[in-house]
């Protein structure tokens, strides 16, 4: 990843400047996890919120009114996803429109032996390669950073696309750092997205959100949201998964998860 000097200096400054006490105490109140978190890694979210928040566009959408809890609320959530990383801070985004609620799109949906009807779908979040910005709910997001714990995450799961996005030639793969560990990727992902597509159509539960099961980008991003919320659960049943992400990740949420530890474990 080559940064160029002048950015990388800026961002430098960015991550070592004071931070805004009014700030760290809307990470703290709206963001659960935060506290749990050691020291070194409250202190690099902070510097990422900063440089975050300096280079990304915020807009109010249906009437809501921005404000700095709603930009520092994704911010940390959205951070969360970079620790330990050399990172470019989600270079294919450029704006992120945040409405009060759900929101209604129209959109055409196939339903079968080529036909394809035109209706409403109500939404938390979306974005898309080539976009350029990502849309959220701000209740939803609201919501996943009350409860760390129970699987969902709402910018969790759509920062994730974001990450996805860093490999142009590929759907449900991050940008890795060489070919060996995207055959290895590969090789996991698709046992595991295979084994989710069936868990969905047998009813068997499984640690993944089955709406994970609709295409392998999905799947990376639901996989994202329980390795952050759920990472226990995630290591037992998918182990083999849990390390893919543990290893692009570079971090360990079990050390401070707020999953429930299920006895002998």
């Amino acid at each position: 990843m080559k940064i160029p000097e002048r950015k990388r200096l800026r961002r430098e400054r960015l991550r070592t400047a004071p931070f805004l006490p009014e700030w760290k105490e809307i990470i703290t109140r709206n963001l659960s996890i935060f506290p749990r978190l050691p020291t070194n890694d409250q202190a690099e979210l902070l510097g990422h919120v900063q440089v975050f928040l300096a280079e990304k566009r915020f807009e109010g959408c249906a009437g809501l009114e921005l404000t700095d809890e709603i930009r520092v609320t994704v911010a940390a959530q959205a951070c969360l996803l970079l620790l330990h990383r050399e990172t470019d801070y989600y270079p294919q985004l450029t704006t992120i429109l945040v409405y009060p609620s759900t929101y209604v799109v129209e959109e055409d949906r196939y339903v079968g032996d080529n036909i394809w009807e035109q209706g409403p779908d109500n939404r938390l979040g979306h974005t898309a390669r080539r976009m350029g910005s990502l849309v959220l709910a701000w209740d939803g997001v609201k919501h996943g950073a009350a409860d760390p714990a129970d699987g969902q995450n709402l910018v969790v799961h759509e920062f994730a696309h974001q990450l996805d996005f860093e490999e142009p030639n590929s759907d449900g793969a991050p940008a890795l750092a060489a070919r060996a560990e995207y055959l290895t990727w590969a090789r996991v992902m698709r046992r595991e997205f295979d084994a989710l597509r069936e868990a969905e159509e047998t009813g068997t539960e499984s640690v993944l959100d089955t709406y994970g099961a609709a295409n392998p980008a999905e799947f990376f991003a639901v996989a994202t949201e329980a390795f952050f919320e759920r990472p226990r659960s995630l290591r037992a049943k998918n182990r083999q998964l849990y390390d893919q992400l543990a290893a692009f990740f570079r971090q360990d949420p079990i050390a401070y998860s707020a999953e429930e530890k299920k006895p002998g474990r």
